[in-house]
């Protein structure tokens, strides 16, 4: 999968031309994932190319708010907050408050501290399959994705890593991705995140803060994957019944996704 060195938008990559088996790859140019899309410059020569048709947002409505997506010209925006139902429950997550805790030491250390960071973002990765608004919202990114004739579709939460991780992962499982390759571009974000989020990782870090919970905050660690797939694994068995049974996808929009966003070695 190729990184888009796009200066208005941190983490954007291009799913395209990642390995599928059997001589197949990933389409290119149909399905992006970035960052959230505020400082966003339509007219930046490597975002303007793509040609972005569809935006889904899958922040909450106070990230939303914070910080509104600038989209590009003629492009839909589809909203798609991932974690409403667990915000109502809990509190907001981890995924959702990285730049208030980065900006206090004390309070990050306070709630996620000892290692609860890990443990709290296990929880928080459970949910994306199995909360309510997550699967709407998967659903919705899903059924995009098998619109015949839909242009490209970048999909984005606030870091681009955690709610979009767990969407990337669903979508290359679904096309047919290996493991080895589904947890590569997984963790492929983690360069592109610590560089965006470096200046906020020096300030925590001069107030006091630990290093280590800086980067466990800001970055991706397998065993984050593990708790979604694992949660996939006991509630549904396979990737393709969640898909099926979990997010209520049809099979034929399922094979509409692997007719649209698939290509073969010629």
């Amino acid at each position: 999968m190729s990184a888009i060195p796009a200066a208005s938008v941190a983490n954007l990559r291009d799913l395209g031309g990642l390995p599928l088996g059997d001589g197949r790859s990933v389409r290119s140019g149909l399905v992006l994932r970035s960052a959230q899309l505020d400082r966003l410059d339509p007219a930046e020569p490597a975002v303007a190319v793509l040609g972005i048709r569809t935006v889904v947002d899958f922040r909450t409505e106070t990230e939303r708010g914070d910080r509104p997506d600038r989209l590009p010209p003629g492009a839909r925006l589809l909203v798609a907050d991932v974690l409403a139902d667990y915000l109502a429950g809990s509190g907001l997550p981890p995924a959702a408050r990285l730049k208030a805790l980065l900006a206090d030491p004390a309070l990050a250390e306070e709630h996620l501290g000892g290692g609860r960071v890990r443990a709290a973002f296990a929880r928080t990765y459970r949910t994306f399959v199995s909360g309510d608004s997550a699967r709407a919202s998967y659903r919705a990114l899903l059924g995009e994705l098998g619109t015949p004739g839909a242009g490209p579709l970048l999909f984005h939460c606030s870091a681009g890593k955690d709610r979009t991780g767990w969407a990337a992962t669903v979508v290359l499982s679904l096309l047919g991705a290996d493991e080895e390759t589904v947890r590569a571009e997984y963790l492929a974000v983690n360069p592109a995140v610590r560089v965006a989020f470096a200046p906020m990782i020096e300030g925590f870090t001069a107030q006091g803060g630990d290093p280590e919970l800086a980067l466990e905050l800001i970055g991706v660690l397998p065993e984050y994957l593990d708790a979604a797939l694992d949660e996939v694994a006991v509630r549904h068995g396979s990737m393709e019944k969640y898909v099926r049974e979990g997010l209520g996808i049809p099979d034929e929009v399922t094979e509409l996704i692997r007719e649209r966003l698939t290509v073969s070695a010629a």
